[in-house]
């Protein structure tokens, strides 16, 4: 029924103005704004073409899994202009970090290694980079 559907995802923070500044401004991401008052938000262009809304929501709670995975060549190089970008990567129980904060050997059908780091509104995300 929807498989040619250009379907999109979306989530929430508390402050769309910081989300536009890290998206647009720390990340590189091309970002617009929609809407005004109660109807604001942003939508998020990724390299795929893909789009996401971001909306404002008085109560919200950061999701507590993955909202976006941004594969990479190189997470090493990855890792290091996120930090220099002032990102500081999660350290999550039951995963085996590295010093700079990367989950390395997965591979076959998951990422051969991969790191997590969080918006402003405590969303998160990841670098990773495949097999």
């Amino acid at each position: 029924m929807f498989g040619q559907s250009q379907a999109f995802s979306g989530f929430s923070v508390d402050d769309l103005d910081a989300a536009r500044r890290f998206y647009g401004d720390t990340l590189g991401l091309e970002v617009q704004e929609a809407g005004q008052g109660a109807m604001r938000m942003l939508i998020l262009r990724l390299g795929s073409g893909a789009r996401v809304f971001v909306y404002p929501k008085d109560t919200h709670t950061p999701a507590t899994f993955t909202i976006l995975n941004f594969p990479v060549d190189d997470i090493d190089a990855a890792v290091a202009e996120l930090e220099r970008r002032g990102v500081t990567l999660e350290r999550y129980p039951g995963f085996d970090h590295d010093d700079k904060g990367v989950v390395r050997g997965g591979g076959g059908e998951g990422p051969a290694a991969i790191a997590w780091f969080t918006d402003p509104a405590g969303n998160v995300l990841s670098v990773l980079q495949e097999s």
